[in-house]
Formats: C-alpha cells, structure tokens, sequence
C-alpha cells in the first residue's frame, strides 16, 4: 500500500509541478525511503530529515525550544513546525513530518501509539492528523508511514481541484 500511495503522490506532485520534503522521527527514513521507491522520485522529492534526537528538531528543523520545553517532542505543533522547517530547509512546495511514541515505552507523559503528522504547503498553510495507533514497534512506524502519505495524498488531491476548479 505504501508504494502504490508514494506513486500517485509523485504523479500528483508532478502534475502540479511541485515538490516534497520529509522531516521523520519515529519511523527513521521509512517515508523517505517509500517516496523515493518509485522511478522518477527525484522530479518531485527533494529529500529529508530524521531528527530522531529532540535537539536535531531545533536545530535542523528549527522547531521552538519553548515549544519543545512546554509540550515534548511528541505534539501536533511540533509535527507542523518540522513539515515547516523541512519545507524551507529543502525549499520544497510540502514538508511531510510525522512524530510519535513507537514504544516500548512512553515518552514525555504521551503513551505508546501516540503520533502526529502534519503537511505544511503553499502559503505556509497546514494540515495534521492525529494517531493512536496500537500494535508492535514496527506496526506503530509503519502505520504511521501509511497514515502520512495518506495525509499527504489527500492534501495533493484537494489542491489539485482548487487549481483546476
């Protein structure tokens, strides 16, 4: 599924003429590494970020040390200061970011399947989902990854009917 949804997400970017970037926490790549899969990837991914240590989020992403001080590295405005940072760091028209407890254990007071993922697009405009997700480690990350394009998709298929309504 993943594969199949970074497919029509390249098509959906090239369609538009724009471009994507990852800033990835809990699933370490596995976004990145789905969006670059298909042949042609680099029309349209401009590349990424795993900022899995929280001072790799202030410093390469430039999430808010406050923000990050006050609410943990796992928050819905941490995953759409991270899609806003990837984006301007890779000058691309969307950051994808995600963030989350993938487990064993819980992190920052958040229990074990709590994620964010957030899109930041054109005109700095964003848009976030919110997870609990349950299973194993890896069911966590890769539910996650799916979750993502997924937003992501969506995001893409609306914009493509606000520019050709």
């Amino acid at each position: 599924m993943k594969g199949s949804a970074a497919a029509q997400i390249l098509s959906l970017l090239v369609r538009q003429g724009a471009t994507v970037s990852v800033a990835e926490s809990l699933t370490g790549g596995l976004i990145g590494a789905a969006l670059t899969d298909p042949m042609g990837a680099s029309a349209a991914f401009r590349g990424g970020v795993i900022a899995y240590a929280t001072e790799l989020k202030i410093k390469l992403l430039g999430v808010p040390a406050d923000l990050l001080e006050r609410e943990g590295a796992v928050h819905a405005d941490v995953a759409a200061a991270m899609a806003k940072g990837v984006r301007e760091l890779a000058e691309a028209d969307y950051g994808l970011a995600v963030t989350g407890v993938a487990g064993p254990d819980t992190q920052d007071g958040k229990p074990v399947g709590t994620v964010h993922a957030a899109v930041c697009g054109p005109r700095a405009r964003v848009w976030h989902r919110d997870l609990m997700l349950t299973g194993s480690r890896e069911h966590i990350r890769d539910a996650t990854a799916k979750e993502a394009l997924e937003l992501l998709r969506g995001v893409l298929e609306a914009n493509l009917g606000e520019q050709s309504g």
